[in-house]
């Protein structure tokens, strides 16, 4: 049976060539994700003692910001050498031409003491006092800035300011490169430039020969409560311990894309084995007529798969191994951690060939177990004959109830307010499929060929004959696809239903010409009032609220407050400097009406208008729904000096064209580097990039299970040519043109792609719609919207792709002489 075994191998090893592929893109992508991982693990571990390589110890915060004061007390502890406080936060840099730099700023206080300090310098020094700053040698560069020349940075405290740039460093794959320019100034600088009220942590520096356990002691016992003290062992365990998390959390979004591809390769995997098993079934026979046992036959089968396991494993590992350099190649030239230059560690190459050989060898064991069922007495019949197995009565039954279930389930998810409903319900909707397919996927097929019929003629009937003749097999053909384009269409519709939601909701809330927003900080203070102080603008508004004894107060702007309140009671022209808006839950539950007296922080203000909207607080806020009040700006500033918004709203004045405006804001913002001006259109689209960039991920990600999917088809359809030899000959000696057969087979390999796509795209949508409607009953502003551009290119793709399937099978069902054909046992 071995022999036989390999022998079968060799002589249909053609037969081989597309399950084999898909196996070798599963494998390929489980491999790639995982020597990626090892590559990035290992730069991790590289990187992040980085800044730590002089620190033996290091006093962090546990709540509050750690005071200078609290350096200079640490700094004085008995077998102390240097201590200096560090924190890492956000600035900005005005450039040579008088415009802020472009990109996120990361600005960082460096250390003064030469025992402390770990930067890699390029050009100069480091900074030894305040009013000196060091930045990134390619920002220096690009910019042309000059050592000892003067480099305007600013942050959250208020305006640029100058500083003595008095070196370059290189930060380049180190924990301090996030793409954009850094920052580095003395602790008092960097304080003052971020607003930031302490450090982060302090470093140490020991004197030598100090012991490290009475080290730490000490240091705890002067840092005092509220602090913890670590030694230089476990500060670089907590800094591989974060970035090795980051590199499992990103290894394990990919493997599960990486399971969704396997999952598709499996069926493509199943089915093969299940036509070639058929396809054997005299042959079979013929081993149980000479004395082969239903074990030995199971064997054989099961030891064909695992041999075509491991040459498609061995091969996916070294494809793998490519993508997975060339990716390691391109992000080393960003920000990622990771280095140009990959290891095959023998573990990721053994987990890799172990999963491709159970892969393949767990999607042959119903077949093959199917294939032991042949009774010797099959020997007797025509080769070509092949029976065709029905689905059984239990099976279908429990499909449709398992169908049933999971559209049930998408369409509840909003009532019962539950997300978990919409995964359970797309998961029973598609195992529904799976199991109900081999009736309700050749019905679907006879529907779709019935205007082929109507077009084509006859050509296109058979087409369609072939296609259902064998429900099971057409069923786990299409089923394959719809995992693939299921979840790319409910990631199309959901990313454009988003997008929408975003929209409309900024079209409600901000009905004003120009936009302000702080670059990954708030707004800095004093931005407000010198835009308010332009004569060019008429609206200047920076959103801020806080919450204080269980009521959201927020600033508000009586020119934009119509926009999104409408008035239950009083009126909003009476709303100015000492009133406020008071809304309807909270005026219900206070028993509060026009002209009552609100305090707030010990101050008094008059009810102006009890109004009404849509807010609701953020979970865990503290706020209960409609808990709101809305003072002015000037009296929530007086109120609230300290508090300040991410945003700020700007429209110009009357008679003053959009040119102007935008010249008068620019003027302002020159000297604020850290904010960022936008228009309404560039705002959405600021909102919805990161939904755009998901989504190209996604799709980009899952389209390797559908390009496997595409691969199952033309497996089908090549293994099914083969089967029908003597019945295309047959065909094309009664008269069937060539060119009708490649349509005939070109149709054929058309319906499997069109049913599971059409299938996929409407699992993908239901799921989508589901959780819009629970997003929309949870407090948001969303409603399925479908991208039929998007859905059609989907569909489009995946019949242009079939009929590129159907070229190769055609091919051989066209090469062989019709003579020699009908010859074929």
């Amino acid at each position: 049976m071995l022999g036989l075994t390999l022998r079968s191998l060799r002589a249909e090893a053609l037969r081989r060539l597309l399950s084999t592929l898909a196996v070798v893109l599963g494998v390929a992508f489980i491999a790639g994700t995982l020597i990626l991982n090892d590559a990035m693990s290992n730069s991790a571990y590289e990187r992040a003692g980085t800044f730590d390589r002089h620190t033996d110890a290091g006093v962090y915060a546990d709540d509050e910001p750690l005071s200078p004061v609290l350096v200079d007390r640490v700094r004085a502890v008995d077998g102390v050498a240097a201590a200096d406080g560090e924190l890492i936060g956000t600035g900005g840099i005005v450039g040579s031409d008088g415009r802020p730099v472009l990109g996120y700023a990361v600005l960082a206080a460096v250390p003064t003491d030469p025992a402390l300090r770990s930067y890699d310098v390029v050009a100069g020094r480091l900074p030894d006092r305040p009013g000196e700053v060091v930045l990134d040698a390619p920002t220096v560069a690009r910019e042309g800035f000059t050592i000892g020349a003067p480099v305007r940075i600013g942050g959250s405290r208020g305006v640029a300011r100058p500083y003595t740039l008095v070196g370059t460093v290189d930060v380049a794959h180190t924990t301090r490169d996030v793409g954009g320019p850094f920052i580095g100034l003395v602790g008092p600088d960097a304080l003052a430039v971020t607003g930031m009220e302490g450090y982060g942590r302090i470093m140490v520096a020991a004197r030598p020969g100090v012991d490290e356990a009475a080290l730490t002691s000490r240091i705890a016992t002067a840092a005092g409560p509220g602090t913890t003290v670590k030694t230089r062992q476990q500060i670089l365990d907590d800094a591989v311990a974060d970035a090795v998390r980051d590199v499992r959390q990103f290894t394990m979004a990919m493997l599960t894309f990486a399971a969704v591809a396997v999952v598709v390769a499996g069926f493509v995997i199943a089915n093969t084995f299940a036509i070639v098993l058929a396809q054997r079934t005299r042959q079979t026979a013929l081993l149980r007529v000479v004395g082969a046992t239903r074990r030995q036959v199971f064997l054989a089968a099961v030891l064909e798969s695992a041999m075509v396991g491991l040459v498609a494993s061995a091969l996916g590992v070294l494809l793998g191994a490519g993508l997975a350099a060339g990716l390691a190649a391109l992000l080393s030239r960003t920000t990622a951690p990771i280095s140009a230059g990959v290891t095959l560690a023998p573990g990721t190459v053994l987990v890799s060939v172990l999963l491709g050989v159970l892969l393949t060898v767990g999607a042959s064991l119903l077949p093959a177990w199917h294939g032991t069922r042949v009774a010797p007495v099959a020997a007797l019949t025509d080769a070509a004959v092949q029976s065709t197995r029905r689905a059984g009565r239990f099976r279908l039954a429990t499909g449709a109830l398992v169908l049933i279930a999971g559209i049930a389930a998408l369409a509840g998810a909003a009532a019962a307010g539950q997300f978990v409903l919409v995964a359970l319900g797309g998961i029973l909707a598609f195992f529904g499929i799976v199991l109900f397919g081999p009736v309700l996927i050749p019905a679907l097929a006879r529907v779709i060929g019935w205007p082929l019929r109507r077009l084509i003629g006859a050509t296109a009937g058979l087409a369609v004959a072939n296609a259902v003749r064998n429900p099971r097999r057409i069923a786990a053909t299409s089923t394959a696809l719809v995992i693939g384009i299921g979840l790319v269409s409910a990631f199309v519709v959901g990313a454009h239903s988003t997008k929408d939601g975003i929209e409309r909701s900024v079209d409600a809330q901000i009905g004003v010409d120009y936009l302000v927003t702080g670059i990954g900080a708030d707004l800095p203070a004093g931005l407000a009032a010198a835009l308010a102080a332009r004569p060019e603008l008429a609206v200047v508004h920076e959103q801020r609220a806080v919450v204080t004894d269980g009521v959201e107060v927020r600033a508000a702007h009586p020119a934009l407050v119509g926009r999104t309140l409408t008035v239950t009671a009083g009126e909003l022209g009476r709303f100015g400097p000492g009133t406020v808006l008071v809304h309807r839950e909270l005026a219900a539950a206070r028993g509060l009406a026009v002209g009552d007296p609100v305090t707030v922080k010990s101050r008094t203000f008059r009810v102006a208008a009890v109004v009404d909207d849509d807010s609701r607080p953020a979970p865990g806020s503290g706020v209960s729904a409609g808990h709101v009040v809305d003072m002015t700006d000037a009296d929530f500033t007086a109120v609230f000096p300290a508090e300040r918004g991410y945003l700020a709203e700007i429209d110009p004045a009357d008679g003053v064209d959009a040119g102007r405006a935008r010249g008068a804001i620019e003027s302002v913002l020159a000297g604020y580097p850290t904010v960022n001006l936008m228009d309404q259109a560039a705002y959405k689209k600021m909102l919805t990039g990161t939904v755009d960039m998901a989504l190209t991920l996604v799709t980009a990600l899952l389209g390797l299970a559908v390009v496997i999917a595409l691969v199952g088809v033309a497996n089908t359809l090549s293994l099914s040519v083969l089967e029908r030899t003597r019945e295309n000959a047959v065909l094309r000696a009664v008269g069937l043109t060539r060119g009708r057969m490649r349509v005939m087979l070109a149709v054929e390999a058309m319906l499997m792609a069109v049913v599971g796509t059409l299938l996929g795209l409407g699992l993908g949508t239901g799921v989508s719609a589901a959780a819009m409607a629970l997003l929309d009953r949870l407090g948001g502003d969303f409603h399925v919207v479908l991208p039929f551009g998007q859905l059609a290119l989907i569909l489009g793709v995946a019949v242009v792709a079939a009929l590129l399937a159907s070229v190769l099978p055609a091919r051989r069902a066209l090469a062989r002489p019709v003579v020699e054909a009908l010859a074929d046992l």
